[in-house]
């Protein structure tokens, strides 16, 4: 019998085009990469599952490897898994890879560290086979300032002025993360912002490309950022830019 198997813990690598979902956790009445996991798995095995995974992504946010995983009695073989997820799976959804790990991993609580990208377009036309990949962004704006500002997150800080509210934030709660890397660069048309932290908060990302943003059109410097590194309130610091610029890229264990 399928329930008398035992436990095994799986572990899926997922791309997905953040563009027609509603975020990654299931959500009643929308169409999420959690769900849509789930109830693949589901039509496979006729076993229910609960996908966690290595964080949330908001509507609209890609990922190139995202990282989840789930426990199951079922029997069937990860050498076919895969496929058969990739099968009822949207095209929009991809698992890349699938292995079986101890039952004690989780996918978010032993990440190490996660690296995200977000992708700015520079030139006046956009592709409308590009859009919806990149923040359209053809304004005036000094991207060297932009670069030279952007190491400015490295280290240990309270981002409490980058953090969206969110439930999970209560009295107590440590808004402080750790930057490894914060790099800004400019390739063609594209400035590129990559980030590898040990952790992010609700939006953290896009807010920092949002203060990022108006230190290169000349309404932050420097130094201003570094202020926002000290607590100070979400309002201090820039807008939040759009979800479809940005990528989960690799979380590392």
């Amino acid at each position: 019998m399928p329930d008398s198997a035992p436990e095994r813990r799986i572990r899926m690598t997922v791309a997905y085009d953040g563009t027609p979902f509603h975020g990654w956790q299931v959500q009643p009445g929308q169409i999420t990469i959690q769900s849509e996991l789930q109830r693949a798995f589901l039509a496979i095995t006729r076993m229910p599952i609960v996908v966690q995974g290595s964080g949330r992504t908001d509507a609209g946010v890609h990922a190139l490897a995202q990282v989840a995983a789930f426990t199951t009695r079922s029997r069937i073989p990860i050498a076919n898994l895969a496929r058969a997820m990739n099968h009822l799976l949207p095209g929009a959804i991809r698992v890349t890879s699938v292995e079986e790990v101890p039952l004690a991993f989780h996918a978010q609580w032993d990440a190490k560290s996660k690296l995200y990208e977000y992708r700015i377009y520079r030139d006046e036309i956009c592709s409308p086979f590009e859009r919806p990949y990149v923040h359209h962004f053809p304004f005036p704006l000094d991207d060297e300032k932009v670069i030279d500002a952007a190491p400015v997150f490295e280290g240990e800080h309270d981002f409490s002025a980058f953090a969206a509210k969110d439930e999970r934030y209560g009295p107590g709660y440590s808004q402080v993360r750790t930057i490894y890397a914060s790099v800004a660069r400019r390739e063609g048309p594209r400035l590129i912002y990559r980030v590898r932290g040990s952790g992010f908060l609700k939006h953290m990302v896009r807010n920092l490309v949002g203060t990022l943003l108006e230190v290169g059109r000349g309404n932050m410097g420097k130094e201003d950022v570094r202020g926002l590194l000290q607590g100070a309130a979400r309002s201090a610091s820039g807008p939040t830019a759009p979800a479809c610029g940005l990528f989960l890229v690799e979380v590392t264990y």
